[in-house]
């Protein structure tokens, strides 16, 4: 099967300059329902795969994305190379609404974190995540979005609430005491997995407010986040265009053998059931190597 990139967003972002689509492919996991179906077409000669992750109309709320439904769906359809586009809310003066970040560290404020992995049930795996975001994915999108003319941020914490209600200002504050940048609701988990399936991810993710910092101006709310939010998704799409066109086509990245050294279970001891359930990930663990994986 052809090696694929993948993109996490909103709905409207497979509605790219030049993407021929090709088809709508539900998925079936063993981790339930994705987000949405997939839509799949080709790009710059290469197989792309969109999935929005609050499904289209936005119906799912941030605590109700599946996750790892999500991400088996994509590794499945041998997605190698991950774009996640985001929105999110600055916790810095100088990063302001419309700007681009480009998050190369997360931290973790969410809870149900046992969703956000693939393991267990049988085999236990522990992935390197000291570098969460996959240099080589996020320098192409630094080109790109400073290619388009964006203000771009090179590197920034993103720091990953629940939701769905929007912070507190005491919750703000300390967030931004402790030095993160930006935060959201999403995309930790993404990472997480993302990085358990040997996938090569990067976030760009779009600011929209100033959270509710910042006294001087109204606290963020849906409604005040729109008018960015239509800004933001067209410097994406043009973003995006352009990074597809960049991607390498072989998977020789670190990310791309994320699993070496990493599974604790011998494999003799492997239950069959998880192994099953886990194929896409496990693969070329149990089958005998066919070239670039």
């Amino acid at each position: 099967m052809e090696l694929a990139i993948g993109i996490i967003g909103g709905s409207g972002l497979y509605e790219l300059e030049g993407f021929e689509k090709s088809e709508e492919r539900v998925v079936v996991t063993p981790f339930g329902e994705p987000s949405d179906a997939l839509v799949g077409g080709r790009l710059s000669g290469r197989q792309v795969w969109f999935l929005p992750r609050h499904g289209r109309g936005h119906r799912l709320l941030p605590s109700e994305i599946n996750h790892r439904a999500n991400l088996w769906a994509l590794r499945s359809l041998n997605v190698r190379w991950l774009i996640c586009v985001t929105a999110v809310g600055s916790l810095r003066e100088e990063y302001r609404p419309r700007d681009v970040v480009l998050p190369d560290q997360f931290f973790d404020r969410t809870s149900g974190s046992e969703r956000h992995t693939f393991f267990g049930r049988g085999i236990v795996a522990h992935v390197g995540f000291a570098d969460p975001v996959s240099a080589g994915m996020r320098g192409i999108l630094r080109e790109c979005s400073m290619a388009a003319g964006l203000t771009c941020h090179d590197r920034g914490t993103y720091v990953n609430m629940d939701g769905p209600a929007f912070s507190t200002r005491a919750e703000s504050l300390l967030n931004r005491q402790l030095g993160f940048d930006v935060i959201g609701m999403t995309n930790l988990p993404e990472a997480k997995l993302a990085r358990e399936a040997e996938i090569a991810l990067a976030t760009l993710a779009m600011i929209t407010d100033y959270d509710c910092w910042k006294t001087e101006e109204e606290p963020v709310s849906a409604g005040a986040i729109i008018a960015h939010l239509h800004a933001n998704v067209a410097a994406a799409k043009q973003i995006l265009s352009a990074a597809i066109a960049r991607i390498p086509a072989v998977a020789d990245w670190p990310e791309h053998r994320a699993l070496d050294g990493a599974i604790m279970t011998p494999q003799a001891l492997w239950p069959a059931a998880t192994v099953e359930a886990l194929h896409p990930l496990l693969e070329r663990f149990i089958a005998p190597a066919q070239g670039p994986f």
